[in-house]
């Protein structure tokens, strides 16, 4: 695995990863919002002398995820599959996101569960410009589970 050679000292490079939806793999060339965040509650205590508050952990909630790729030559999938949603009849699927090491093993993995696309964007367009043309396509989850491999 990557870093064992230096003794674990150096952390995982982020640019090799790979992304799977519902069972294919797509190139993606960003992934970001892999988060989770737990709210805080406030429980004021008291006890025979004065008041205190107390922090307690409170409902977990997941942000969107947010994917990158270049756009190809009759590749709309993403598109066919954003115009299928209706009210509460969506196919959800599983993404999973692998961070790999330079051998191409999974080190850690982000999988999100019951995720739908929530919007997707089109590229910009620039007469002047040579970037490649990219689409974004945003899920929602209900839940992430992380792994070490």
């Amino acid at each position: 695995m990557a870093g064992e050679a230096q003794g674990n000292v150096w952390p995982l490079p982020k640019f090799y990863f790979s992304v799977n939806i519902d069972g294919t793999d797509y190139p993606f060339q960003e992934v970001s919002g892999l988060e989770t965040e737990t709210q805080v509650i406030e429980y004021r205590h008291s006890n025979s002398k004065q008041f205190s508050t107390i922090k307690m952990p409170g409902i977990a909630k997941v942000g969107n995820i947010t994917l990158k790729k270049g756009i190809f030559v009759k590749d709309n999938n993403f598109f066919k599959w954003y115009s299928a949603i209706k009210m509460n009849t969506i196919k959800r699927i599983t993404v999973i996101v692998k961070l790999l090491d330079e051998t191409g093993k999974p080190t850690m993995t982000w999988t999100l569960q019951n995720a739908w696309p929530t919007k997707i964007q089109g590229t910009d367009m620039k007469s002047d410009g040579n970037e490649v043309a990219v689409e974004t396509i945003e899920f929602a989850h209900e839940g992430l589970v992380i792994a070490n491999s």
